[in-house]
């Protein structure tokens, strides 16, 4: 009973020292607050948070990731079709794509991909 509290001890005692340790390590400098403040996709963190913010952007955006998700589905469908002859298979892609091309087409007509209003 005697050793098992000495070796509690001694791994409390360890813990310790690793944690005050790590903490006067750890402790940044003052000198370069430029250096030490958050960035945020080239906006200025010392300004306010509520400036505009292009809408017509962030559009694009989402567009972009939804047509990169697809095509990542995409991909493996063709891969499928090389080694199957499946009719199922190509009846899938096809309307996979042409789902992909009706949001397309929508997305023309609703303006969300010309820059000028």
């Amino acid at each position: 009973m005697m050793n098992l509290m000495i070796l509690l001890s001694i791994i409390l005692m360890i813990s310790i020292i690793i944690m005050i340790l790590s903490n006067i390590l750890s402790k940044k400098l003052i000198n370069n607050r430029e250096k030490n403040s958050p960035f945020e996709c080239g906006f200025d963190p010392k300004s306010s948070a509520r400036t505009p913010f292009s809408l017509q952007f962030f559009m694009i955006a989402m567009i972009f990731l939804i047509f990169d998700i697809e095509i990542a589905l995409i991909l493996p469908i063709f891969i499928i079709l090389n080694y199957s002859n499946n009719f199922i298979w190509f009846l899938t892609s096809s309307f996979f794509l042409f789902i992909l091309l009706i949001g397309l087409y929508y997305e023309w007509k609703q303006g969300m991909l010309s820059w000028a209003n």
